[in-house]
């Protein structure tokens, strides 16, 4: 088998066969890194075999299926990641090889190590056509915002920082507050590393938005309000979460008018990050408040669609309705085929890395929710998968620190801070 070597520490593969992977350890290699979707070809082995055969021969594994079209930079970083964390030489491989060192070559680019010349060059003196690599940096040159991603692993969510190149202004988009419901514990660390992005990028906060009040971990709003000073904003509908939940938490002195925030959004909304055109769409569904924001040519969806390989979210919340979620996601459907489809969850489906960008015409594809099914189809699929699906572990924890624009509970007297939730409010909810 034909291995070609690219880096110090990194050389690339044709797929090989499970008995093949042998070889790589054979030669030294520590880590193998499948960059190959499953079921190309009926022939090739799953990715499910590889990691088997890998443990087998003392290989470290990871998988970060990729097709040539559909690159993202969350690829890229997680294929630079692999090779990083590996302690030994990798061997990374798609169908070609090509693939993988496509990823490489656009980490190098992204770095400032390599021009989009240099990538078409390298490419070519080892024998591969390395153009869509370069074809990819055009691209992206050519995109705006920027967006950069930064994936909480605790609660599976993705926060967002959204730039605009010109004016180095940004928004923060659902940023998380880190909490321990074992030890009772809050942190920033979330939040800190976003500011730390801002401040090494010279960026200044414009705006904290969130999508809606989440269910599956707090909100940094508050905190990074304080740090910046930037304004704080969310859909209008947020009220009625309030006054749902107001009565669910039997929490009389909660201010049900939305004045946590410093604006509200209705549908048709605009505003700017930096010179950006941004609008809002009302996305319920999910939830009763759920917007999407979309700036420039992407479109922050959070829990509405996932990434095609994991279908859509549930609509079972308090609130939550099923067909509301489809026309909803319909409306998300009708932007241009190549807006940025940027998710506030992944769950890593098949132990793959963790991806959280796609476009609308991959969803339209590739989304097994969506792809060829209809209203009533998407609607008998969610609701019977929704009633296997247990509560969000912090969704009572959450809730009430959420709908007050990330604010913890003020401290009583003796300087403690309390949670407070009710027992046996979400009936029918599954058990785990």
């Amino acid at each position: 088998m034909s291995v070609t070597a690219i880096s110090e520490k990194l050389s690339v593969s044709a797929q090989p066969s499970v008995r093949g992977i042998r070889l790589f350890r054979d030669r030294g290699f520590g880590t193998l890194i499948n960059n190959r979707p499953d079921d190309e070809e009926p022939s090739q082995p799953s990715s499910e075999a590889e990691r088997q055969e890998a443990k087998q021969c003392g290989l470290a594994y990871a998988f970060i299926p990729v097709t040539s079209e559909t690159i993202t930079e969350a690829d890229v970083r997680a294929f630079q990641r692999a090779v990083a964390a590996s302690e030994g030489p990798v061997v990374a491989h798609c169908k070609t090889g090509t693939r993988s060192l496509n990823l490489y070559l656009i980490g190098e680019a992204l770095d400032g190590r390599m021009s989009a010349e240099e990538v078409v060059e390298f490419g070519r003196s080892r024998g591969f056509d390395t153009t869509p690599a370069a074809a990819w940096l055009k691209s992206r040159a050519a995109q705006r915002p920027q967006v950069k991603g930064f994936f909480d692993k605790r609660t599976w969510s993705v926060q967002y920082v959204v730039s605009d190149p010109e004016t180095r202004k940004c928004a923060i988009i659902d940023p998380v507050l880190d909490f321990d419901e074992k030890a009772g514990a809050t942190a920033p660390k979330c939040a800190d590393e976003i500011l730390s992005y801002i401040r090494d990028n010279d960026l200044t906060v414009e705006w904290i938005l969130d999508t809606h009040p989440h269910a599956d971990h707090f909100s940094a709003a508050h905190y990074l309000k304080e740090k910046t000073g930037a304004q704080t904003a969310i859909g209008e509908h947020v009220v009625d979460i309030q006054k749902l939940w107001k009565g669910i938490y039997n929490w009389p002195e909660l201010v049900t008018d939305g004045s946590q925030w410093d604006r509200l959004f209705a549908h048709g909304d605009t505003f700017k990050v930096g010179s950006i055109e941004a609008k809002v769409l009302f996305s319920p569904g999910h939830t009763l408040a759920s917007i999407t924001y979309v700036i420039g040519d992407a479109a922050f969806v959070h829990d509405t669609l996932f990434m095609p390989d994991s279908g859509t979210a549930r609509a079972d919340f308090p609130g939550g309705d099923a067909r509301i979620l489809w026309k909803s996601i319909q409306d998300i459907l009708a932007l241009p085929d190549d807006t940025r489809i940027f998710t506030g969850h992944d769950y890593q489906p098949g132990g793959r890395a963790p991806r959280w960008e796609s476009t609308v015409a991959d969803q339209k594809k590739l989304n097994p929710h969506l792809a060829g099914v209809t209203e009533e189809a998407f609607v008998a699929l969610r609701t019977k998968r929704d009633k296997t699906l247990p509560m969000p572990k912090l969704i009572l924890h959450a809730l009430q620190v959420n709908i007050r624009g990330g604010r913890l509970p003020e401290p009583e007297a003796n300087g403690k801070r309390y949670l407070k939730f009710p027992l046996d409010a979400l009936q029918g909810a599954a058990w785990e």
